[in-house]
């Protein structure tokens, strides 16, 4: 299977995903050629930082009225017009008007615009994007005793593509901890990468945060980086309290997720998010949009 299929919530419909740099990831992780490439050099940060400075030169601004047309992206919803980005990333981590994204009244949202896998009972997962490819909480965690308080908890993934929104946001109200960094490789978090092995969620860079809440108990907020992700921005204060719908930070230019975690039996999660996980079919929301019943 080489199409993205995944469904839209706001459309109602399912939808073939435009991949960005398709080419470059289907011989990454698909080719036997791209084997060595890509553990010599595409999946070290060094590459990443490479890149991501090419993203930051003033020559990049060419390429962003090309990248609005070719994948649609809307210039009222960005905070500031598109003329007055100086370069590429800097486009690339813009901020939206709130207006663009209202935060719903469920107890918790999804923390960022992507494609989004949710589980009720983490332990329990054993297909994502295929079958057969289960989810090892501890070395996502890299705490044993941490993943097996969570093990019967609710876990949601949610996959930016590099044409998404790329500030993630609080997914409910509590008072966050100081982010802790896991380094790793920069993998790809792409279907493309992650139906040959899902464990590259688990290897890449990470960040973990815990959020306390007055109802739902601690929440973990990870972001995890990937290929042409170097960094990791975290824009909120630690020990400061939040409101659903805060920005915690942004990635810089490339493809990247988040991982939300939460208590045995602290919520319900939305029954489309359950529905489409079931099938290894990722449902589309933009940040704000109810996650949980």
């Amino acid at each position: 299977m080489s199409e993205i299929r995944y469904f839209n919530r706001h459309l109602d419909r399912l939808e073939t995903e435009q991949v960005y740099g398709e080419g470059f990831l289907k011989f990454s992780y698909q080719n036997p050629l791209g084997a060595l490439p890509l553990h010599l050099m595409v999946k070290r940060a060094a590459f990443s930082r490479w890149y991501g400075k090419r993203m930051d030169d003033a020559g990049t601004v060419a390429k962003i009225a090309p990248f609005i047309e070719r994948y649609g992206l809307d210039p009222a919803e960005f905070a500031e017009p598109p003329t007055s980005y100086r370069s590429f990333n800097e486009f690339f981590y813009r901020k939206l008007k709130a207006s663009a994204r209202p935060i719903a009244d469920a107890s918790v949202v999804f923390p960022a615009d992507g494609r989004h896998l949710g589980f009720q009972r983490a332990s329990a997962i054993d297909g994502v994007f295929v079958k057969g490819q289960r989810f090892d909480l501890g070395q996502l965690l890299g705490d044993d005793s941490l993943a097996a308080r969570y093990a019967d908890g609710s876990l949601v993934l949610s996959r930016l593509c590099p044409v998404d929104y790329h500030r993630f946001h609080f997914p409910t109200a509590g008072t966050p901890g100081t982010a802790k960094l896991i380094n790793g490789p920069l993998f790809s978090v792409s279907p493309i990468a992650l139906r040959r092995k899902l464990s590259y969620l688990w290897e890449n860079k990470r960040s973990i945060t815990r959020l306390e809440t007055p109802e739902l108990g601690t929440v973990l907020l990870l972001e995890i980086g990937a290929t042409c992700v170097g960094s990791i921005l975290q824009t909120y204060q630690p020990g400061q309290a939040v409101k659903k719908g805060d920005e915690k930070g942004y990635f810089a230019f490339g493809g990247s997720s988040t991982i939300t975690i939460f208590e045995p039996g602290a919520v319900k999660l939305a029954e489309d998010l359950v529905t489409w996980s079931s099938r290894q079919t990722e449902l589309y929301a933009r940040i704000g949009s109810a996650m949980s019943a």
